[in-house]
């Protein structure tokens, strides 16, 4: 397991590129995102994500969201069409207002608004086949999310792959914003990440919303930063 120290207000070309040798390799990584830390491999490969299921002790039966970059990525994923498209327009930021560089906790006071909308929100949508089953347990839609940090973004846009975004923790333990935590925690794990990108602690946070549109009417199945009220007003719902 190695570590590398990175700063997100800074130059990170070298952690960016530490992280695609990784990942083209079929490795794990840990990498910091808008919410939490996550656990990352290639989402569209089986040995990867059987490796991030083994890193996290996590059971198949349970799946894993992905990060993907921009609207066009999620329609090669899922079926989206005018309706989901609306929606998602609303609840994901824009390529054009991804933060720069505001990830890290001593940057928080600084950090850009993306949209008027309701914040860091995982969207559930039916899957094409490209989509592995053993990311989604067999389920026929998948969770994906646009993360709102120029690292995830710059480093989405050079593997070239969407990759998998659950929180970097052991299954049914607290997730930590603190990287001497999770360092330590996986230290002391059977299964350890390949690769942990430590940019310090990141700001005080909680995971994403998650919003099902894979029936008529969309439904929050969590309640994560995002406010509940002003998602369903924003979803006229």
């Amino acid at each position: 397991m190695k570590v590398i120290k990175t700063d997100l207000s800074g130059d990170f070309d070298e952690a960016i590129q530490e992280a695609i040798a990784v990942l083209k390799m079929g490795g794990t990584i840990v990498y910091p995102t808008d919410t939490l830390y996550a656990l990352g491999a290639n989402g569209l490969e089986i040995g990867p994500v059987e490796r991030i299921f083994k890193v996290k002790q996590r059971p198949t039966s349970r799946p894993l969201p992905i990060a993907v970059k921009n609207m066009d990525w999620a329609k090669e994923l899922a079926f989206i069409y005018g309706k989901e498209k609306k929606v998602l327009e609303k609840v994901w930021p824009a390529p054009h207002l991804i933060s720069a560089g505001a990830e890290s906790a001593k940057d928080a006071k600084h950090m850009t608004k993306s949209s008027e909308g309701p914040g860091q929100v995982t969207v559930v949508l039916p899957k094409r086949t490209i989509v592995p089953d053993i990311l989604t347990s067999g389920r026929p839609s998948v969770a994906m999310r646009i993360i709102n940090s120029s690292f995830v973004d710059r480093l989405l846009g050079k593997f070239g792959y969407p990759i998998t975004s659950t929180s970097a923790n052991i299954s049914n333990e607290l997730p930590s914003n603190k990287i001497l935590d999770i360092i330590e925690r996986f230290e002391k794990s059977d299964f350890k990440p390949d690769l942990i990108i430590d940019a310090g602690d990141l700001k005080e946070s909680g995971p994403s919303t998650i919003l099902d549109l894979t029936s008529g009417k969309p439904k929050i199945l969590r309640v994560g930063l995002s406010n509940p009220k002003k998602l369903l007003e924003l979803l006229k719902l």
